[in-house]
């Protein structure tokens, strides 16, 4: 597939100002059957009709049909590979470039997503991505998110970890399975912040974090209890004082 000349199509849709190559095609990090994701950067509106008009086949969905992060976008197919097109409102996006230079953020429910969306993926793309046609500015991780992200995530990934001992406690192993799987992620997050290294998806976060011990782990969890105290050994994170699993409940 020819990146730059699929772009220029994107490019004549009304309203895009910027068109960029992301994820693994983009980062050189792809194999030979990895999908192709290219960010359609608009301002005011876009049309997903427009969309459509390109006529390639695959599903074309509205703008905000996934969410105020994910957007919206499609999943196409052309010359038999997969591409994925993914809307991104600039002006947005350009609020959480300045929210996340002071260190701030939000993090949405995203379905297929174990510990959700945090923002300031947004500004990974611009960071990690490859700009084909427009401009679009090229952020470095900020030092006060550097800060301000692993003390969230890593209270988080604490606070999942309680959880799963007290589901430990009460034989229920579906939950506590759950809690560990999310509290793995959150510490991957918060060790990537640390390092300022952007996650743009959980697909190799645990391992990008150095947490592969992890799947071993969590493939035969037998004892349940032994199993929550090797996942705190493997993640580095103790019981936050003070908090027991009733209060967790309620």
């Amino acid at each position: 597939m020819d990146a730059q000349t699929f772009a220029d199509k994107l490019a004549r849709i009304p309203n895009v100002v910027a068109v960029a190559l992301g994820g693994s095609r983009a980062t050189g990090t792809h194999r030979p059957d990895s999908d192709w994701d290219f960010g359609l950067y608009y301002r005011g509106a876009i049309n997903a009709d427009d969309v459509r008009a390109l006529g390639y086949d695959g599903v074309v969905v509205e703008p905000g049909e996934w969410g105020r992060i994910v957007n919206g976008g499609a999943w196409l197919t052309i010359d038999g590979e997969r591409v994925d097109i993914l809307y991104r409102d600039l002006d947005f996006v350009e609020h959480w470039v300045r929210e996340v230079e002071e260190g701030r953020y939000e993090v949405d429910n995203v379905a297929g997503q174990i510990s959700g969306v945090p923002t300031y993926v947004l500004v990974g793309e611009l960071a990690t991505g490859r700009t084909l046609h427009g401009e679009l500015p090229k952020p470095e991780f900020p030092q006060k998110l550097r800060k301000a992200a692993p003390r969230r995530w890593l209270g988080s990934a604490a606070f999942s970890l309680t959880q799963a001992e007290g589901y430990a406690d009460r034989g229920n192993v579906t939950q506590c399975v759950g809690s560990l799987a999310l509290a793995t992620v959150c510490a991957a997050h918060g060790r990537l912040a640390e390092r300022g290294e952007w996650a743009l998806n959980e697909k190799r976060i645990v391992a990008q974090a150095g947490f592969e011990a992890m799947d071993s782990i969590l493939r035969s969890p037998v004892d349940l209890v032994a199993t929550v105290e090797k996942a705190r050994n493997v993640l580095g994170l103790g019981k936050p004082p003070g908090l027991k699993f009733d209060t967790v409940e309620r």
